[in-house]
């Protein structure tokens, strides 16, 4: 089963773009479809998969700082070549 995944990570702390940054930067490293824009990032792949590498990475981030939100959305099935309608 592929899902779609979209993520908005929100340090809250004065210098919350490195922390961001560097997690997009681990996103961008996987084997999973990525793709960016200026308010959140969309990870797609198989569920175990995604949700695995997720879970990884959100704990390793949040170990990284105070104080930190991830707003998730999550569909079932993959949405990568979803085309907006004109």
């Amino acid at each position: 089963m592929n899902i779609s995944i979209e993520l908005t990570l929100t340090p809250l702390q004065d210098d919350f773009e490195a922390p961001i940054i560097a997690f997009i930067n681990k996103l961008r490293k996987s084997d999973f479809t990525i793709l960016e824009n200026p308010l959140s990032t969309q990870i797609y792949g198989p569920y175990d998969e995604v949700m695995g590498f997720l879970q990884r990475e959100i704990k390793d981030t949040f170990s990284l700082l105070d104080h930190v939100l991830i707003h998730l959305k999550m569909v079932k099935s993959d949405r990568s070549s979803y085309q907006p309608h004109d």
